[in-house]
Parts: structure tokens; sequence; C-alpha cells
């Protein structure tokens, strides 16, 4: 990826693979076709004619997929690694639990990692483009590193009351706090197979998660396996908290991306990173005061240790040195994953990144099965091939309606060239 002249600069798409990727205008232009104002709106384009990614060959296909394969691979098998092992002598072990640290560290590299991704894309001869061009796009860039930032320590809480092929599952399922949220807030309806898609997930889930396989056999283990059943349900709940903010991030990066036009991805990385990690470390340093009061009792700080959250993961970090490893191979993963995304993007397009994507999270289960030992029942089997059954037949449904789409355009093109 060096330094030279793009055929089109970065553009997002909406960012769940499960919204339909349609658009009435071009989210961006040639960079030096665009006349940026004082607001952060777009004057009106010259005309000039448009390129395409057609000079996209095999060798940059491979490129990308294996990108998104191998870095998300491995970024998903440390963050189980780190989250579900021991620590310490028999009897005395203890697990890393301390989800806003890793993050920090996690955003301080996606940080560093999308600057040099946005002066890289940059074409030679342009001068690149600040990650916050206009004020009015500082409270839309907050919102969405505060719901990122929030969003993390619900779903590592979750893990201690279920399983990582659960945890897994469930975050497959973005669609649903994406759909409502649309229907919510922003009244949008969809057509019929998408509440299909919807009822099929979620069935599936609800499948996998009552046949979980840790219900106790015996007269005598009533107690333990009710125990079980609310440890789980509490989890869920934590795990949906979770969903909602993804889904919150989700819809106010689409807003971001509509609004403040032609805002790219690199930019959105660098800035939405920088801006969470500066909320993260915010929370670290004030944390050992909050944890002393009744807000931090309610939201269960006291776990990290009275001392707070920052000072006893870097104690821990001296107890065991080579967890560092783990952290700092999750934390590069995560942010060369999110370079080989936008790279999807601007070098394909959705369609292929759509694919991409629902593979990705099918061998993610599959590693972790196999790295760790987990065991499915027949019916966590079938809990499964609804979710990803409903996952691949919305995006197949989403290729053929990209494909339709940009096959439209073309003879809408041939037809105007024909015309003058």
């Amino acid at each position: 990826m060096a330094r030279t002249k793009q055929a089109r600069p970065i553009e997002r798409q909406t960012s769940s693979e499960y919204v339909s990727y349609q658009s009435s205008t071009p989210r961006s232009k040639q960079r030096h076709d665009v006349a940026h104002q004082s607001n952060g709106a777009v004057s009106k384009p010259a005309q000039t004619p448009i390129l395409t990614k057609q000079d996209a060959g095999a060798t940059q296909l491979v490129i990308a997929v294996a990108g998104i394969y191998g870095s998300f691979l491995t970024w998903a098998y440390l963050q189980e690694k780190l989250t579900t092992t021991p620590h310490g002598p028999p009897g005395q072990t203890e697990r890393f639990k301390y989800p806003v640290f890793l993050n920090t560290i996690q955003s301080l590299f996606a940080a560093a990692t999308g600057a040099l991704y946005l002066w890289f894309s940059t074409p030679k001869g342009s001068s690149v483009p600040p990650i916050i061009p206009s004020s009015r796009i500082l409270m839309p860039l907050l919102l969405v590193a505060l719901t990122s930032s929030l969003a993390s320590p619900f779903g590592y809480a979750s893990l201690a009351h279920i399983d990582y092929i659960t945890f897994l599952l469930a975050k497959s399922c973005k669609l649903l706090p994406v759909m409502f949220l649309h229907i919510t807030v922003f009244r949008k309806r969809y057509p019929l197979y998408k509440y299909m898609v919807v009822a099929a997930v979620t069935a599936g889930v609800a499948v996998f998660t009552l046949h979980s396989g840790k219900k106790s056999k015996g007269h005598g283990s009533g107690s333990g396996s009710a125990a079980t059943e609310r440890n789980s349900a509490w989890g869920l709940l934590l795990l949906g908290i979770n969903l909602l903010f993804d889904g919150l991030t989700n819809s106010t990066q689409d807003y971001i991306f509509g609004a403040f036009q032609p805002y790219s991805g690199p930019q959105m990385m660098c800035a939405n990173n920088l801006m969470s990690m500066a909320v993260m470390a915010t929370y670290l340093v004030l944390s050992p005061w909050l944890v002393h009061t009744g807000i931090g009792e309610w939201l269960g700080m006291d776990i990290a240790g009275s001392a707070g959250e920052l000072e006893d993961a870097l104690a821990f970090m001296a107890r065991y040195p080579g967890v560092w490893s783990d952290i700092l191979g999750f934390a590069a993963c995560g942010a060369i994953g999110q370079v080989f995304i936008f790279y999807t993007l601007s070098t394909f397009s959705s369609v292929l990144l759509v694919t991409v994507t629902v593979t990705r999270k099918m061998f993610t289960m599959m590693l972790s099965v196999v790295a760790f030992g987990h065991r499915l029942t027949q019916m966590q089997v079938l809990g499964v091939g609804l979710v990803f059954g409903g996952i691949g037949a919305e995006a197949a449904i989403a290729r053929r309606e990209k494909i339709a789409k940009e096959e439209a355009k073309k003879a809408a093109k041939a037809l105007a060239a024909k015309a003058q």
C-alpha cells in the first residue's frame, strides 16, 4: 500500500452488513474535485470523469482477504486467550479482567496505524486531510467514542457468565440492535426478508443458549442449575447492552459519513481511536477515586481492586509479564485488521467485504472450538446453522441487490453517453 494516487478515495459504506447499501449520491469524489466549506459541507464538484476500481487484480484480492482473515482470526484467538487463561499457582489462579486498560492500548495502536494509513492513502501533491474538518463534527465523533468505549466493558463482563462460543455467536447478530435503532430512532422500514433474517438469527441464538450443555444431572443439582441459568441470563443481558452500544456506534458513524462528505475511513479510524483513547485514559486516571464512590460500587468497579483498574492492571502485568505479548499482539492485530477492511472497501466493494466478514466469523468460531476444546451439542449446531444461515441469506440478497444497482448505473451512463 504505497503512497500512490488512488483511483478513488476511501469511501465507507454502511457500517453494518445487514443494512441496505443504497445511497442516492456518491459519498466522495476525487479530492481535487471537491471544494470544502467552513462548516464541513461540500460544494458542487466540477464535471470530470470518475475513475473506477477496475484495475484491482487477483493479487490485491488475495492480499485483502488474507489480511482480514489473518489479523482478525489472530485477534479473536488472543482475545479468548487473554480473558479465559488462568494465571498463578493452583488454587490461587486469577484471570485478566481489565477491559478498559486493554482497549486503551488497542486504541493507541489503531490511532497511530490510522494516521499512517491516512498519510499513505493521500494522493501525491495533495495535503493530508484533517481528522476533524469542522467543529460541527466534534459532537458526533465524541458520541462514537463514548459508545464504542462503553460497549467493550459490557462485552468482556459477559464472558464471566457465558462461554466464548456464545459470545461469538451473539456478536454475529449485530443486525438486531442496528435494525432496532433504525426502526425506532430513524423511522426506517425494511423489506419482509430482513425481518425473517432477524427471526432466524434470534431463534438460533435462543436455541444455542438454551442447549448450552451446562445443566447438571441428578436430583440434587436443582439449585446449581438455577444459578447457572441466572448467570447465563445476566451474561446475555450484559452482551445485549454491548450490542446496543455497537448498534448506536454504527448508526452514528453512518450519519457522520453521510452528513460530512467526503469524510473518509482513515480519517474516522484515526479520529475515533484518538477520542476513544482519551475517554478511556480519563477513566483509568479517575478510577482510583471513582472506585470508592457510590457510582463505582454500582458499576462494579471494585472488581478491579481498590487501587483502580490502571494500577491493578499494571500490577497484574508485573506478576505475569508474559501477558504483555498477548496484549500487544491483540492491539496490533485489531489495528491492522481495520486497515485491511478499509483497503478492501476502497479497492473492491462492500459486496466482497460482506462475504469475507460472514465467513470470517464462521472460521473464528471453528478456531475457538479447535484451539480451546469447546464441545457443541447437536442442538447448538442447529442454533449456529440458523444464525449463519440467516446471515448468509442476507449477504446473498444484499449482493444481488448491489450488483443489480451497479448494472443499472452502468446502463444509465451508457444511455446518457449515446444521447450526447
